[in-house]
């Protein structure tokens, strides 16, 4: 029994032992690429052997590879070199070694890369210029590059939000980096302050729930002088500041704001909407559950700043139509979500990029798969397929900018399984 026992305890050491050797091997792969500056063992989920955080050296400017550089922080994890290796390109910052659903899916690598310009990977200098949809995409056409020297499987890109913008934009510029992208309510904004948000603020849902949204809107506009004093008591203890304006300016905005935000998140159904004999509780608490106090607040603001210039530069954004409320508001005149863009930059809004891309995917987008959600507000501008590509959309019936793959039906999900395994010639495990 002693002896069975140290063969098992043998056993045991060797197989730890080549699992300690597996991961030196692979982290020693990682730091001989090129302009790699750090490479951190970090905790890995369950379907992993072995994950990192990476910093990599990147050219402020592309198109100058010997200049300026700023570290651009990925996020690694392992199973195998011969596998398929999903990259989630981030439209925004990375806090951490983010679960991604379609790595789950497939059963993959999977390699997280920040966003240029926000997080940690932000250069010194503060050019807004370097700040466009073409450099991100060189970006993340270095990083694949580099990586497929390790990663001999298929590659997938994909993303969510922004992410999923990115996702198309790197396409775009780069069609034969991945096999395949899957883009998660990806909007595809067509102006500066794209009109059809405002057309899908008018149809969507049921008629009863519209009136309900804005008959609450106009019941808290009437009520400001009450209400403002909770909106400040709530900020104060949450300590939000506003820099954008004075209490009623914020307030105001707040509920311009909520429409938007309530059939993006779907935070409450419908039937949660107060009435106009709620309490000033009542309607003061539903007000801030669906248009957070965050989103104005200089602290919701500072992480995504560089959001706002990309916004006005290149990538289009929304407005507020105030054609339901306009007698009531009494500090905000001309809404706007330009009031977001940073000080001191001064973006350029030019459509032809969005137009370009547009087209790009109606007749050369293969391979790509759209999700959204139905009531998602970021739904309006989505991209719109014309039968000339074999691209595949899929919507959620009644779903939010929440939509992911394992919100859709078990048939719906078949049909995004299968495309998956034709595009990239495997086996999803149902």
């Amino acid at each position: 029994m002693k002896l069975i026992n140290r063969i098992f305890f043998f056993c045991i050491l060797l197989v730890t032992a080549f699992r300690l050797n597996a991961q030196t091997e692979l982290q020693h792969q990682i730091e001989s690429l090129p302009g790699i500056e750090s490479v951190t063992p970090i905790e890995y989920d369950s379907i992993y052997t072995e994950s990192y955080e990476i910093f990599i050296k990147q050219p402020v400017d592309h198109n100058y590879p010997d200049g300026k550089y700023f570290t651009q922080k990925l996020y690694l994890s392992h199973i195998d070199e011969s596998l398929p290796m999903v990259i989630y390109l981030a439209g925004y910052n990375v806090d951490e070694n983010k679960s991604v659903e379609l790595s789950h899916i497939i059963k993959s690598n999977c390699l997280i890369v920040e966003h240029r310009y926000f997080g940690d990977s932000y250069p010194d200098t503060q050019d807004w210029k370097y700040l466009t949809v073409k450099q991100a995409a060189d970006d993340q056409h270095r990083v694949i590059g580099l990586f497929k020297q390790i990663y001999s499987g298929k590659w997938i890109s994909t993303g969510i939000s922004k992410g999923g913008q990115t996702t198309i934009f790197h396409r775009y510029y780069y069609p034969n980096d991945v096999e395949a992208s899957v883009a998660y309510v990806a909007p595809l904004n067509l102006a500066e302050e794209d009109p059809r948000i405002y057309y899908h603020l008018k149809t969507v849902g049921p008629d009863e729930c519209r009136n309900k949204i804005s008959q609450f809107q106009r019941e808290v506009l009437k009520r400001e002088d009450e209400l403002i004093p909770l909106f400040k008591e709530a900020a104060d203890k949450k300590g939000y500041t506003y820099s954008l304006g004075n209490s009623r300016y914020i307030f105001e905005y707040m509920v311009l704001e909520y429409e938007f935000a309530f059939w993006q998140w779907a935070n409450d159904p419908c039937e949660a909407i107060p009435s106009h004999d709620a309490s000033n509780e009542e309607l003061y608490e539903h007000l801030k559950r669906n248009s957070p106090l965050e989103y104005f607040s200089d602290q919701g603001i500072e992480p995504i700043t560089s959001f706002f210039y990309q916004a006005y530069n290149e990538l289009g954004y929304y407005g507020y139509d105030i054609s339901d409320v306009k007698d009531l508001l009494q500090e905000v005149e001309e809404p706007t979500s330009k009031i977001f863009i940073p000080e001191g930059s001064k973006p350029n809004f030019d459509c032809s990029l969005m137009q370009d891309i547009n087209t790009w995917v109606q007749k050369h987008g293969n391979n790509m798969l759209f999700i959204y959600g139905e009531y998602d507000t970021w739904s309006a501008p989505a991209v719109m397929l014309t039968g000339e590509t074999n691209a595949v959309k899929m919507v959620k019936k009644g779903g939010s900018h929440r939509t992911r793959i394992k919100d859709f039906s078990d048939e719906e999900k078949e049909i995004i399984y299968t495309t998956l395994e034709e595009w990239l010639d495997i086996e999803i495990e149902r």
